[in-house]
């Protein structure tokens, strides 16, 4: 029996949504409805410093007007870190994590200069001698429990639902990295492999910026003995100037868009012609995609965003053709 594929939408309040991520939910989505499995919505505020309130609330109704809907949650990670601590403990158990009081100016100077496909200086393993029980000598030094890499040899490879098989050295993977801190808990990278395997998510879809993650989570997938997903990564969205889409760009925030009066159904058009489904963007909802769903026809390249017009509404006829059977899909969607 093939278990039921289960996908993800996983937004971050740390800022408002923009068309980025707007793209990306919308193959996630279509990928888990289209194989007739359920989706799931979580709330990433692990980051008590950077999470907002209001942020949260805006991310769930910017996936409404998208018309992305979901089967489970939401969910808060702020409300899980039970979970993640006991996760961390786990890991202390079988001596696969230590703890290091190095800052990260310490590591600069340790540290090799990084290559331009890692994110940063490799930690240089200056407290990897240690074992977890001597986070009981260290008194009231801060410390960061570290997952130990050093020592692995063969690659971390995954057959990646847009890219094809990815396989990435040890020295590639920056070294040992961060999955908690003393006081403040499990790390982003712990938190959501805990999350993913609890919750049954089979298909995690987000963008490619996120490759360097991938690595250090299947380590930890291996290391708690728990089922590894499918990963796909997908290219970024840039602006029309070619630079990357931020959050604290306001004029391509959804939020913005939903305010200005952009029919989201234009939206969903236009997000769909840039995936390759269609030769011009009409307007549609998620639900008409899911038969026209195709991976192999995303652009391997970053999709340059045209500029956005919020009066544009498309002819009668378009509108028709579109959505035609939408509610059809709908239906057939729910009952898978």
């Amino acid at each position: 029996m093939i278990d039921q594929t289960v996908g993800r939408l996983a937004p971050s309040p740390t800022g408002g949504l923009h068309l980025g991520h707007a793209r990306t939910f919308l193959i996630a989505w279509l990928s888990a409805r289209q194989a007739g499995g359920r989706v799931v919505l979580r709330i990433e505020d692990l980051d008590a410093t950077r999470a907002r309130a209001e942020a949260i609330d805006s991310a769930v109704a910017d996936l409404e007007w998208l018309g992305l809907d979901w089967d489970d949650g939401p969910f808060y990670q702020s409300r899980r870190t039970d979970l993640y601590d006991n996760a961390l403990s786990r890991l202390r158990d079988a001596e696969l994590v230590y703890p290091c009081t190095c800052t990260r100016a310490d590591i600069l100077r340790a540290a090799s200069a990084p290559h331009a496909e890692d994110e940063g200086p490799a930690y240089p393993g200056t407290c990897a001698d240690r074992s977890a029980a001597d986070a009981a000598t260290l008194g009231d030094r801060p410390f960061a429990w570290r997952f130990r890499v050093s020592g692995r040899t063969e690659p971390v490879a995954w057959d990646d639902l847009f890219l094809g098989r990815i396989s990435i050295d040890p020295p590639r993977l920056g070294g040992d990295f961060v999955v908690g801190r003393q006081g403040a808990g499990a790390s982003y990278q712990l938190a959501v492999v805990v999350d993913d395997s609890q919750m049954g998510v089979t298909q995690v879809i987000r963008g490619d910026d996120l490759i360097p993650s991938t690595p250090r989570q299947i380590l930890l997938y291996e290391a708690l003995h728990h089922a590894q997903p499918q990963f796909g990564h997908v290219p970024l969205v840039l602006g029309p100037d070619g630079r990357r889409l931020a959050k604290r760009d306001g004029s391509i925030k959804l939020a913005t868009l939903r305010d200005q009066g952009l029919d989201p159904r234009d939206l969903i058009g236009l997000l769909a012609h840039s995936c390759g489904w269609t030769d011009h963007p009409a307007p549609s909802s998620p639900y008409h995609w899911i038969t026209r769903y195709s991976p192999s026809s995303i652009p391997a390249t970053p999709w340059v965003l045209p500029e956005m017009r919020t009066n544009h509404r498309g002819t009668e006829a378009q509108r028709r053709q579109v959505e035609g059977g939408g509610e059809e899909e709908k239906e057939k969607a729910r009952e898978g």
